[in-house]
């Protein structure tokens, strides 16, 4: 089942999303519409309805895991599954660091939510040297470990996006416009 717009946001509610996560996670769709679209465009085969709700829903396990602590990827993951959702589980599973096989296969709806959140810093478009710099600033803090865990997965995060771009006629510099007009539906 790929549930709809409105639908996504009254998952929201019954998981008790914060309207700060359901911010971020508005913008990550919208980020990730426009460039579905343009893929879409250039030939690429991409469910619009499938990258809508699993942009919308990929930090649903978030609040849970800042209350309880654990991975919010993979609580989401389990609501998501939980509710008959398994392929938006698999986006939700991979949205914060891409599967080794998943980084080589074909361009998909994993690819562009994984590349689409990284672009948002809370509700807002930024490059991926901003949102590192953010990341790095939150999460690894005097952490080496994890800090270069975190750019190693930015690198891959580059990659795509020079995999991605390669294929448009638009840059990633252009998406903070481009989102201005993007409608998703539902409540928003």
């Amino acid at each position: 089942m790929i549930p709809t717009a409105k639908e996504c946001f009254k998952i929201m509610d019954s998981c008790q999303v914060p309207e700060h996560i359901r911010a971020h996670s508005i913008m990550v769709a919208k980020v990730a519409r426009v460039i579905s679209k343009a893929l879409i465009q250039k030939g690429v085969e991409l469910s619009l309805p499938l990258v809508t709700a699993g942009a919308l829903l990929h930090d649903i396990g978030k609040y849970q895991a800042l209350k309880s602590g654990g991975d919010h990827s993979e609580m989401g993951r389990r609501i998501c599954f939980d509710l008959g959702m398994p392929q938006i589980a698999e986006i939700i599973s991979q949205h914060v660091v891409l599967g080794f096989d998943t980084i080589r296969a074909p361009l998909g709806e994993i690819h562009l939510i994984y590349y689409s959140d990284k672009r948002v810093n809370h509700h807002k478009v930024v490059s991926l040297e901003e949102r590192l710099a953010y990341i790095l600033e939150r999460y690894g803090r005097k952490r080496e470990e994890i800090s270069r865990a975190i750019r190693k997965n930015f690198e891959v995060c580059k990659a795509l996006e020079k995999r991605i771009f390669g294929l448009l006629d638009i840059s990633p510099s252009d998406l903070g416009q481009l989102v201005q007009t993007e409608n998703i539906g539902g409540n928003v």
